[in-house]
């Protein structure tokens, strides 16, 4: 299990819990260790997902570099298919 932990990587898990309370609308609403694991890896799938998309969006446009633009025009399928 800590491999997995350490795996999770690109987002820290303060990080993670501190968004999902500012989202919950009971103060005393907890996040257990597993769900906030599991929430943690998908946003951390999520973002590379987002990133995949946004530099093959770029390829098609024959560029080689990665603007914000790209993403903006892959995040609606994104979140459709998320």
């Amino acid at each position: 299990m800590e491999k997995r932990e350490q795996r999770a990587g690109g987002f820290k898990k303060e990080t993670v819990n501190k968004l999902l309370q500012l989202h919950f609308k009971d103060d005393k609403t907890r996040v257990s260790g597993d769900a906030l694991l599991l929430m943690t890896e998908m946003l951390n799938v999520f973002a590379r997902e987002a990133a995949a998309r946004g530099a093959r969006q770029a390829q098609t446009e024959d560029l080689t570099r990665v603007d914000v633009e790209h993403v903006e025009k892959v995040l609606p399928q994104l979140l459709l298919d998320f």
